[in-house]
């Protein structure tokens, strides 16, 4: 038998499988089904879902934000320069480019399961690599490819939580994801600070590498997301995962879990049989979403990886040695878990909205004002106020309000094609910021990253809608 008829037969045979997975399902009960799914109870297993996401996606910050501390030493020692840093994280940014887009089609199309598995492999592997690196050329390569992982555990994190948790506490959890991946970056500053003056900066990569690897394998058995089998039309496999849930929340209360309430039935009457096509993000219904989304995380990633990758060298330039700079660091950087702390404790009572108005606002003033300090006291300061504004900005608009603008079937992908839209300027950004820096002097960079918050959030204000407490469709 030829190849085409071995393929026919399989497709043949994959049709009817999925018609039997759907067969006495009727449109109420994929309403109900959907219900079930938008309400699934708390359990020990939303519990480990919860955990196991929330421990990748913190190594996954402890792998970006090591990056600082790193290049700061290479710079002193001689190993790199500012040209080859800018190099180092522009290839970085080429790596979570790759895979954001990657992942984004293999999560609709294959599943978030199957692209979560991979996601740390690759870069815990390249991390390990990445510490016996005898050059900067080998150290700039691994990191091209650990950003691979880097790039789809982020765009995988935080929309599959979303997908799991119930809608009317959907904020919250997800910003509670955020807030602990970005306790990483006070934590990875103070152990960059205590590990590279002493032994070296080619630990850091091992730490990150060892615990990417045994976190991997212990993800191993987490299960499909419900919602992504519904939107396939997988109704049976669907259940079968809420009926886990459910079976759960019934041993634990002694008592059969209440059904979902389907009073307002209107809600559900959108999001079944939800097959989409890729063209579908370019549509009428979509597009707009899809722009304000990579303005978004352009704008966030900009200010962010400016920021915090940057620091250390800046301050470095200014005639502060490496332990100073990176004890400074340490300090600002406690902001960001108190940012993404405020993000959690408002997304779902001022909105996601407002806040992310409001953040990309009060980090461009704050720029501004920071890029003038030369008092020790008020760089501190200023940076660990910004700090906070920029991680209000990653709590809420990154992880919680990006995934929620687009359908189910089109989320990993629209939010995987947002986000490589965001490291697009990250790639060009420490080009642009290393000649900045040569020529025109630290105030540029500021001032010209406040003025594109500020029109990223004039644009949320006329295009953004409001997504609080919003089932996902």
């Amino acid at each position: 038998m030829n190849a085409e008829g071995i393929i026919d037969r399989r497709s043949v045979h994959s049709k009817r499988i999925r018609e039997s997975e759907n067969d006495h399902y009727t449109e109420s009960e994929k309403q109900a089904l959907e219900a079930r799914i938008n309400n699934l109870p708390v359990t020990k297993t939303m519990y480990r879902i919860f955990t196991l996401i929330t421990l990748g996606m913190m190594l996954d910050g402890f792998d970006v934000y090591l990056a600082g501390g790193v290049l700061g030493q290479l710079v002193q020692t001689g190993w790199s320069s500012v040209t080859l840093n800018a190099v180092f994280i522009s290839t970085t940014f080429i790596g979570l480019f790759i895979g954001s887009i990657i992942t984004g089609f293999i999560g609709d199309w294959k599943g978030r399961q199957f692209a979560y598995q991979i996601n740390l492999l690759i870069f815990g592997l390249a991390s390990l690599g990445a510490a016996f690196a005898p050059n900067m050329a080998t150290l700039i390569v691994l990191r091209g490819i650990s950003g691979i992982g880097l790039g789809a555990e982020i765009v995988t994190g935080f929309a599959l939580l979303g997908e799991f948790v119930p809608a009317t506490s959907r904020g919250k959890w997800v910003a509670s994801l955020s807030f602990l991946a970005n306790c990483t970056a006070p934590i990875t500053t103070f152990i960059a600070y205590l590990i590279i003056p002493t032994i070296g900066w080619r630990w850091m990569f091992v730490i990150v590498g060892v615990s990417s690897v045994a976190v991997w394998y212990f993800r191993r058995s987490l299960p499909e997301s419900p919602r992504w089998y519904f939107s396939q039309g997988q109704y049976k496999k669907a259940e079968e995962i809420v009926r886990i849930f459910e079976a759960e929340a019934e041993q634990k209360y002694g008592t059969k879990y209440p059904a979902a309430d389907l009073q307002d039935k209107e809600q559900y009457n959108q999001i079944v049989d939800r097959q989409s096509r890729f063209s579908e993000l370019f549509g009428k219904k979509v597009i707009k979403r899809f722009v304000l989304a990579c303005l978004i995380l352009a704008a966030i990633n900009t200010a962010v990886y400016t920021f915090v990758t940057w620091v250390p060298t800046l301050l470095v330039k200014k005639g502060i040695n490496i332990s100073h700079s990176l004890a400074f660091t340490t300090l600002m950087m406690v902001g960001a878990p108190i940012g993404a702390f405020v993000g959690r404790m408002t997304v779902d009572k001022i909105g996601r909205k407002w806040n992310i108005v409001g953040a990309f606002i009060l980090t461009a003033i704050l720029g501004c004002v920071y890029a003038y300090q030369t008092n020790s006291a008020a760089i501190m300061a200023i940076g660990f106020f910004m700090t906070v504004c920029l991680y209000v900005l990653m709590a809420v608009g990154l992880a919680v309000y990006v995934p929620e603008l687009f359908p189910t079937p089109l989320r990993m992908r629209g939010n995987g094609l947002a986000q490589a839209f965001g490291r697009i300027f990250t790639i060009v950004t420490p080009y642009a910021v290393a000649w900045l820096l040569s020529n025109q002097g630290i105030v540029s960079i500021f001032i010209l990253m406040g003025i594109f918050l500020a029109a990223v959030a004039a644009l949320t204000i006329v295009w953004g809608p409001e997504t609080r407490r919003q089932i996902l469709k």
